[in-house]
């Protein structure tokens, strides 16, 4: 599927927009070994009058066939993006699940330049690595 037909998800916490866009990677699946291959890129954007540093993570990954995992840790990908306001930071990721579907939602820990913190809420995105009949393989 083309990137800009993929669907993406959104949600405003705090003045934090989190955007993610899923896509599946047949390429690099392996559905004989129950092997999905999902990537998701993610846009962290700053609309809020206030600076703001993205401290934690914390994943809900729903696998159809093995249920739920928690993923806690430091910052994304290896940094702690601190953003201006209307500042951006954008990284991509992925995940492997054992079923062709599943979903994943989570939060970003968040602390204020005042040294206030908050979470930004990660909308819910879907996994799915099923063809849709709107869909060309």
């Amino acid at each position: 599927m083309p990137p800009d037909t993929l669907p993406f998800y959104y949600r405003i916490t705090s003045g934090i927009r989190i955007t993610v866009r899923p896509s599946y990677l047949r390429d690099r699946s392996n559905p004989v070994l129950s092997q999905f291959v999902f990537a998701y890129q993610i846009r962290i954007e700053n609309v809020s009058a206030q600076a703001a540093q993205l401290r934690t993570r914390r994943w809900l990954i729903h696998d159809e066939s093995v249920g739920d995992t928690v993923v806690e840790g430091e910052g994304v990908v290896g940094e702690q993006p601190h953003l201006l306001p209307g500042q951006i930071h954008e990284y991509s990721s992925f995940c492997v699940l054992k079923a062709p579907n599943g979903w994943m939602e989570g939060a970003y820990r968040f602390v204020r330049d005042d040294g206030s913190s908050f979470e930004a809420v990660i909308p819910r995105f879907t996994l799915d690595a099923e063809p849709r009949a709107d869909t060309v393989s």
